[in-house]
């Protein structure tokens, strides 16, 4: 018989037995597990692109995302006036600015102003010693006392010359000569008057006074310091403020169109702003035209008058000026901010029956955020918001917020 029988055979041994049945379990078990987590993290992923995708809509206003509306503010078109203005670079120019310097010698004794300080025409600035002065003015004063003396005496001597002429008791030749004799005198009387007069002259430039109103200067001399006459060494400058001019350069083209403007001696009006050109300076008006063209720069300059009574002008800032040529009148104008550009294309939103509808215009002059346009009629309405999300026929909803104009495409929305 064969030692291994069939039914021997198929006896396994208990080793045999729990090897092999332990390892399919363990692969089971590994298998659910795994299946588990990956159930768990796609739940997960889930639920976060959910949420990232019902987020913006939460934010923007998910009624009009759903919608398909686009929130706008809107502008009506309307008829007005609208000014065409020439914009140049100009300086503020003082109509006066004095620098004085000594005109006699001597040692400064008192300085009267405050750095900064404003003056009026004669108020006190500099002293100078005039001791000096003063006693040549005395001399001055004593010769023509004298003089004015010798002069009366031959006056008197005179007059009885002619008495006794008039008796023929002298001869004719002594009255000639006492008559040229009071003529001298006369002379020299007047060449005393002058010397006392330019004496009193001396004396006054030894007190130094504001020759016009104005702001004086920083100090540049102190008391005690020696000054000579006719000096380079500037004193004290005083700038007057009010009023005050801008002188301005435009081109030679836009010099026709200004001097049509003045035509009949009418006043055009100038405006002067800041550097940012966004706040207003003073008002002023042209005063005139310089008499000949830079043919360097191709410019001409102009100078205006501003009453400057707020002190925004100072003398050397630079400003930019807007000239006034013409008033364009009944014209069709909108929101410069409602304008669209493509290119060389202009265009603006219609809004009709809930749309916006892309419409084409020509654009002219621009004044205080408004613009002259052709293409549309008073009254049209046109989208002045949310442009980065129209488009030819976008379905629209009117913004109960108005947003303010800005001159780009990059305004905010508005929920309503």
């Amino acid at each position: 018989m064969n030692p291994q029988s069939p039914a021997t055979a198929q006896i396994a041994t208990p080793h045999e037995f729990t090897g092999d049945s332990n390892e399919p379990a363990n692969k089971r078990r590994h298998r659910w597990v795994w299946g588990v987590v990956l159930l768990l993290f796609s739940l997960l992923f889930y639920w976060a692109i959910k949420y990232h995708s019902n987020g913006p809509i939460a934010a923007t206003g998910g009624r009009h995302q759903m919608t398909g509306q686009v929130p706008v503010t809107t502008a009506t078109v309307r008829t007005g006036n609208i000014g065409v203005y020439l914009n140049a670079i100009g300086t503020v120019t003082a109509v006066y600015t004095d620098a004085i310097t000594a005109q006699v010698t001597g040692v400064i004794t008192a300085v009267h102003y405050r750095e900064g300080q404003l003056v009026r025409v004669g108020d006190p600035l500099i002293d100078i010693d005039s001791r000096p002065y003063e006693a040549q003015l005395v001399q001055a004063q004593g010769a023509l006392e004298r003089d004015q003396s010798l002069l009366a005496e031959a006056q008197m001597d005179l007059d009885r010359y002619k008495q006794a002429w008039a008796r023929n008791a002298i001869p004719r030749q002594t009255l000639e000569d006492q008559d040229k004799l009071v003529l001298q005198d006369q002379g020299t009387v007047k060449n005393d008057q002058g010397t006392v007069q330019y004496e009193q002259v001396q004396v006054a430039y030894c007190h130094i006074t504001s020759p016009i109103a104005g702001r004086v200067g920083l100090r540049l001399v102190d008391p005690g310091n020696l000054v000579t006459t006719n000096s380079t060494t500037t004193l004290v400058v005083v700038t007057q403020l009010q009023p005050t001019t801008v002188i301005f350069t435009l081109p030679e083209d836009d010099l026709l169109q200004v001097m049509q403007s003045m035509r009949g001696g009418k006043q055009i009006q100038v405006e002067a702003y800041d550097r940012s050109q966004q706040g207003k300076l003073a008002t002023g008006k042209l005063i005139t035209i310089d008499n000949q063209i830079d043919t360097n720069t191709g410019t001409v300059k102009l100078r205006a008058a501003f009453d400057n009574r707020e002190g925004k002008l100072f003398p050397n800032q630079f400003v930019n000026t807007r000239l006034l040529v013409n008033i364009l009148q009944n014209q069709t104008v909108i929101p410069s901010s409602a304008v669209q550009h493509n290119g060389n294309t202009d265009f603006v939103y219609l809004i009709k029956n809930g749309k916006a509808v892309q419409r084409s215009v020509k654009t002219g002059s621009s004044d205080d955020g408004e613009t002259v346009v052709q293409g549309l009629q008073p009254g049209d309405v046109v989208a002045n918001s949310s442009f980065e999300k129209l488009q030819n026929g976008s379905q629209i909803t009117i913004s109960k917020v108005q947003l303010p104009a800005t001159s780009d495409d990059s305004t905010g929305d508005d929920v309503p």
